[in-house]
């Protein structure tokens, strides 16, 4: 984990996120918030900052409480109401505006929310600009006078704004016409845009997990809960599914067989079309989580690969230093600077459809040559504020496993940055061996927590 982001007392790895009503996540924090980013982003030369949420009950209430911070530091507020993270990145590069505002926990469940940051160019904040912000925080939240406060409207036709931005990935002479897809939107932020990209580019599409209701976001569907678009996939015999977390950043598919086609297979299919026609740029950057599997297929190719540190902000920092602009996570956050700022899912989903368009084959042929080696990974919760990593136990399994499965075979223990989680990864070349190590593992870090 990077150290100044352990060293802070509000923001983690992706912004600020937490339980609602509890800790970071109180109506009087989220509004103080308002004001301090307000005061900081006005030094910044910003006057005027876009505010999105996804689907959780809670956003609502965050929403009014950010408006009334940054209001009375200021600044204007155009509010978007439920939109992807990354259509908040997008508008805020379209509207001009200095600074966007995600209102979402991402793939969490309801009951937990969190705020994230976006600099004009749809980027996420400098780490510098979010110490300034948490500096700000400790100060008495004074407001403006009466006629500086920022004004507030919302802006009606951001949806529509988005769905051609996402619709203007794919080529324009091509279309979807004959291909039938089950769309999962998790019942959160996508839910009025991904089945209308795709149905607008000609598919036949079967929308699920497309009925938010406050409370059921992520809850069996979307990209972390795969058992119920691989059902329909199967059941409707559609010729694939994608399935699109609470935020919308992450993308996780399904071949017509009812197969996952996770985030290290997406890379894959965009690296291997890339290259295929000349608009690779360079190599793919994966995380310390990427499958050992494509490291060596895309060696085969010849194409360059490298692990940044996992998170999407890492692959996007080594992305920039190398100037490629392919990368992205196993879990599904998809990167290609060419087309989107930061992770997208729904224009990722729209660039693999253009890609097994360009191929005239289905995702399951186009992804068969890519052997991924056996992976399993376990979350053990831990006791916020323990170290479990540091005990002798674990040091000593992680050895022990790290030895029997020599050097075809990988381990990775580490923290969570958004919740009190420790992920133990075991890849190797055998399926039950690398389960059991795994296990071992697992069981001596809950010990130790």
């Amino acid at each position: 984990m990077d150290v100044n982001v352990t060293q802070r007392k509000f923001f983690g790895t992706d912004g600020i996120r937490g339980k609602v009503g509890e800790g970071k996540l109180t109506p009087e924090l989220v509004l103080k918030l308002g004001w301090a980013a307000g005061r900081v982003l006005s030094r910044q030369g910003t006057n005027k900052v876009i505010v999105g949420k996804d689907t959780r009950i809670s956003g609502y209430l965050f929403e009014s409480a950010l408006e009334a911070g940054l209001s009375a530091a200021g600044l204007n507020v155009r509010l978007l109401g439920p939109m992807p993270t990354p259509a908040v990145a997008y508008l805020t590069r379209t509207f001009r505006a200095e600074a966007g505002i995600v209102i979402s926990a991402s793939h969490n469940p309801y009951y937990d929310n969190g705020i994230k940051f976006f600099s004009s160019d749809g980027s996420k904040l400098d780490d510098q600009i979010e110490r300034a912000i948490e500096a700000e925080l400790e100060k008495p939240l004074r407001c403006v006078e009466s006629s500086k406060l920022g004004k507030v409207r919302r802006i009606e036709d951001a949806a529509g704004r988005y769905i051609e931005h996402c619709k203007s990935h794919f080529p324009l002479n091509t279309t979807l016409e004959g291909l039938k897809l089950v769309v999962d939107c998790a019942h959160g932020a996508t839910y009025h845009i991904a089945p209308r990209v795709f149905k607008e580019l000609g598919a036949e599409v079967i929308a699920i997990g497309n009925e938010p209701n406050g409370i059921n976001i992520n809850d069996g569907y979307g990209a972390t809960s795969m058992a119920n678009i691989r059902e329909a996939v199967v059941r409707e015999q559609a010729d694939l599914g994608i399935a699109i977390d609470g935020d919308g950043d992450r993308i996780m598919l399904v071949d017509h067989f009812g197969n996952v086609v996770d985030g290290d297979q997406i890379l894959y299919i965009l690296a291997k079309d890339g290259q295929q026609h000349g608009t690779l740029e360079g190599g793919v950057v994966g995380t310390l989580m990427s499958n050992l599997g494509l490291e060596l297929k895309l060696e085969e190719m010849k194409i360059p690969f490298e692990r940044s540190k996992v998170g999407d902000r890492y692959v996007m920092e080594k992305l920039r230093q190398n100037g490629w602009h392919i990368g992205g996570e196993n879990s599904g956050h998809i990167l290609d600077l060419h087309h989107a700022t930061t992770g997208d899912a729904t224009v990722a989903g729209v660039l693999v459809l253009a890609a097994l368009q360009r191929a005239n084959c289905s995702l399951h042929e186009f992804v068969k040559d890519l052997a991924m080696l056996p992976q399993v990974l376990i979350n053990v919760r831990y006791n916020d504020g323990g170290e479990p990593l540091s005990s002798d136990a674990v040091l000593a399994e992680k050895a022990a496993v790290e030895q029997e499965l020599g050097k075809r075979g990988r381990v990775l223990l580490r923290k969570s940055g958004t919740e009190p989680l420790i992920r133990v990864m075991v890849e190797g070349d055998n399926q039950q061996q690398v389960q059991a190590c795994a296990e071992r593992i697992a069981s001596a870090v809950s010990e130790a927590s």
